[in-house]
């Protein structure tokens, strides 16, 4: 198996960058996937390494000891409001560490506006070697696969892409016949994870298990192969945040069991 995987954020939220990347060695991943872009979110650590020198430090000195690498940074979202400028610092973090990729995702539901500030998000992050990859979110405003799609297509900048997370594939309903449709260079990464295959009615419940209850590759009801197979072979960013799982393992334990039920089932539904 040649796939290579990222350790995301959310799954290990609470570990700074530098801990993120050592956890993410040990347990044999390829790559991280970083938020040094400050949200201010409840509870939310601060992991700005544009303005936390001595974390910048640490976390470069982790990348050259472990040879992780870094895949992604987030998240440039798009709000009422916003200033993309604000991005640029995070954007310059991203390239001087190596990374390739800005996740971003959209909440404003002004569509001439999203356009425009999205565009510019691309043109900065075009000025660092950065791809702008987009996720739709079925809690966000731009919430299904043909909203993201019409993103890009009117958009039309070339470092602009798709992120596509399996479990809001699952959740939006989105066929995978659609998702062959798309164009190859649109993807650079996804997010793999599994969940209960019921979907919530109710969008506290939608949410509650989108941020702290996922499921491990395997052991939830989605038909992850279903999705992995219509898209191309990229690298996987595995964000699959579990309070539980947390709570009873640790970071580290939680991180590497993310890992290896991904490797088992990727081996037991092999592409055709």
């Amino acid at each position: 198996m040649n796939s290579k995987f990222s350790l995301a954020h959310l799954t290990v939220l609470g570990c700074p960058p530098p801990e993120m990347i050592y956890i993410a060695s040990m347990a044999g991943y390829d790559f991280v996937s970083l938020r040094p872009i400050y949200m201010g979110l409840p509870g939310e650590p601060n992991y700005d390494l544009a303005v936390n020198k001595d974390m910048m430090k640490l976390t470069k000195t982790a990348l050259a000891e472990t040879g992780v690498r870094l895949l992604d940074i987030e998240l440039a979202r798009i709000f009422d409001g916003m200033d993309p400028k604000r991005y640029e610092p995070a954007m310059e973090v991203a390239a001087e560490l190596g990374g390739k990729h800005v996740l971003s995702s959209i909440w404003t539901p002004n569509r001439d506006y999203y356009l425009e500030k999205f565009g510019e998000v691309c043109d900065l992050a075009k000025q660092y070697g950065l791809t702008v990859d987009l996720e739709f979110v079925p809690i966000a405003s731009v919430n299904t696969l043909v909203g993201a799609m019409d993103v890009l297509k009117t958009v039309n900048k070339d470092n602009a892409g798709i992120m596509i997370d399996i479990h809001h594939m699952h959740r939006s309903r989105e066929s995978v016949e659609e998702l062959k449709k798309l164009p190859e260079s649109w993807f650079h990464f996804a997010h793999l994870c599994d969940a209960p295959v019921e979907i919530p009615q109710d969008r506290d419940e939608m949410t509650r298990i989108l941020r702290e209850a996922r499921s491990y590759v395997g052991e939830g009801g989605i038909d992850v192969a279903s999705y992995i197979h219509s898209m191309p072979e990229m690298p996987y960013s595995i964000e699959l945040p579990n309070l539980q799982r947390v709570s009873e393992l640790g970071y580290a334990e939680h991180a590497r069991r993310c890992l290896a039920t991904a490797k088992a089932y990727f081996e037991a539904n092999p592409r055709k």
